[in-house]
């Protein structure tokens, strides 16, 4: 018999063998807790310890802490004031001369040339690590004067246009409680946080709310409550609010935001369709504001409902 009739056919069960043999590989699942960790390798050593108990998705800090995020769905209690951010130490982040302290302290410094003054906002805009709210892909441009996607055709705000209008609201006054319509990745709504006692922010999109959430987790930031809403209805249950600032353009500001505002407050809000502009409105009485036209602008529309 030749070698050929020895080795074939091949026997049956030298095939099942081998079938038995393979082994199968699933693939990683990707959750919220992931990133939440990824992003907690990249803090010091001090945050990292303090953050290393709050990966639940509910949001919570821990048994004797009051839970960091609540919905509106949920009955909300008045927090008890707090220091802002500010007071507290920078954060650092990814060890990468692209988004290093230096890089953001250009992206500060180029801000300021642009006209925004107010050294508590731009102290702000220096203490957030901007790149952590992107992709990481994106996070290499995350200190150019840009704004960038974030995803469900939605963007990240660039710097000088947040510093500009938080400058506006606060208007060089103490912001005790503050309104933000359009949480997106949660970037302004931390810098906001460094400037005011206390800050809500209302988000209409399901998976943006979830992925703040995840961004601001590991940042611990005590005086910042995120809301999944419609944001044209505002937060009438935390109202008043001394200040109001939009994060999307409608044709005018709404009448419920309005009403919200404090006696005294200042809304800021991009206004317009294709031709946009920043729109400063003062509450001076009960039933009266008065509304100033500032610098051109550009947005994404401002919708209602919830998705």
């Amino acid at each position: 018999m030749t070698d050929k009739n020895r080795r074939f056919p091949l026997p049956l069960s030298s095939v099942v063998d081998q079938g038995h043999k393979k082994a199968t590989v699933s693939a990683p699942i990707v959750r919220p807790q992931t990133a939440t960790q990824n992003a907690a390798r990249h803090l010091p050593q001090p945050l990292r310890s303090a953050s290393s108990g709050n990966t639940s998705s509910s949001g919570n800090t821990g048994a004797s802490k009051p839970p960091l995020f609540h919905s509106q769905s949920h009955t909300h209690a008045q927090p008890r004031p707090v220091q802002p951010v500010a007071s507290q130490p920078v954060m650092n982040q990814r060890q990468s001369p692209l988004v290093s302290d230096a890089v953001r302290r250009a992206m500060v410094q180029r801000v300021a040339k642009q006209g925004v003054q107010d050294s508590v906002v731009l102290a702000a805009l220096e203490s957030v690590p901007r790149h952590m709210f992107m992709e990481e892909g994106l996070s290499s441009q995350a200190y150019i004067d840009a704004s960038l996607p974030i995803g469900h055709h939605q963007t990240i705000s660039q710097p000088y246009i947040v510093a500009r209008m938080i400058e506006l609201m606060r208007n060089g006054g103490q912001l005790k409680r503050v309104l933000e319509i359009g949480t997106g990745c949660g970037y302004q709504a931390a810098v906001l946080a460094c400037v005011a006692q206390e800050v809500y922010s209302i988000e209409r999109i399901k998976p943006l709310h979830e992925l703040a959430k995840v961004n601001l987790r590991p940042l611990r930031v005590p005086n910042l409550r995120l809301h999944y809403g419609d944001g044209m209805l505002g937060l009438p249950q935390a109202a008043p609010f001394d200040g109001i600032i939009l994060a999307a353009a409608g044709l005018e500001v709404p009448q419920a935001l309005l009403e919200q505002l404090a006696i005294g407050g200042r809304l800021v809000a991009p206004v317009g369709a294709r031709a946009q502009h920043l729109e400063l409105i003062t509450r001076t009485g009960k039933a009266e504001w008065t509304s100033e036209t500032l610098e051109d602008c550009h947005f994404v529309p401002l919708r209602a409902g919830t998705v």
